[in-house]
C-alpha cells in the first residue's frame, strides 16, 4: 500500500490526503483501524464456531490484501496486546477469542498467529497453489484438537 495508491483509490490527491492527517503514519494507522473494524464485523457476522470464524478471517484477508498489509505488515503506531488497545483491535481479537475461548486468551493468540501466517503466506504466493482447502482443514484440526478425518 502506498499513499499515492490510497489517494487514487479515494479519488483525491496526496496533498488532500495529507491535509486530513498528521503524516504518513497517521494515514496508515487510520487504514489499519478501519481494517480491524471491518475484520471484527466479518467475524461477528458468522457463528462463533472455529470453522466459521477461521473462514471469515481468511476470506477477509484474501479480499482486502492492501488493508491487511496496513493492519499487520506496515510499521504501526497502534498499541497491540495492552490495556489501551484501540477498540477495533480489541473487537477483532474478541471475534477470534469467541471461537477459541480460554481463561487468558492464549489459545486465541495462537489461533490468530496461525491464521495470520496462513493468510500472509497464501497472499504472497509462497504456498502450493490448489491446496488452500487442505491447509484450512489441517489448521482447523490442529486448532480444535480433532484427529485427521474427524
Amino acid at each position: 500500500m502506498t499513499i499515492r495508491r490510497l489517494a487514487a483509490e479515494l479519488g483525491v490527491t496526496q496533498p488532500v490526503l495529507y491535509s486530513a492527517f498528521d503524516g504518513r503514519q497517521a494515514i496508515v494507522d487510520a487504514v489499519a483501524l478501519a481494517g480491524f473494524a471491518e475484520a471484527a464485523a466479518a467475524l461477528a457476522a458468522v457463528e462463533p464456531s472455529p470453522r466459521a470464524r477461521m473462514r471469515a478471517y481468511l476470506d477477509f484477508a484474501a479480499a482486502n490484501p492492501r488493508v491487511y498489509e496496513a493492519m499487520f505488515s506496515m510499521p504501526s503506531g497502534l498499541t497491540f496486546a495492552a490495556a489501551d488497545v484501540p477498540a477495533p483491535l480489541a473487537d477483532a481479537f474478541a471475534g477470534i477469542r469467541a471461537a477459541f475461548p480460554d481463561d487468558d486468551g492464549t489459545r486465541a493468540e495462537v489461533a490468530w498467529a496461525a491464521l495470520h501466517g496462513l493468510a500472509t503466506l497464501e497472499a504472497a504466493g509462497r504456498l502450493a497453489a490448489g491446496q488452500e482447502q487442505a491447509r484450512f482443514d489441517v489448521l482447523h484440526r490442529l486448532l480444535t484438537g480433532q484427529a485427521a478425518g474427524s
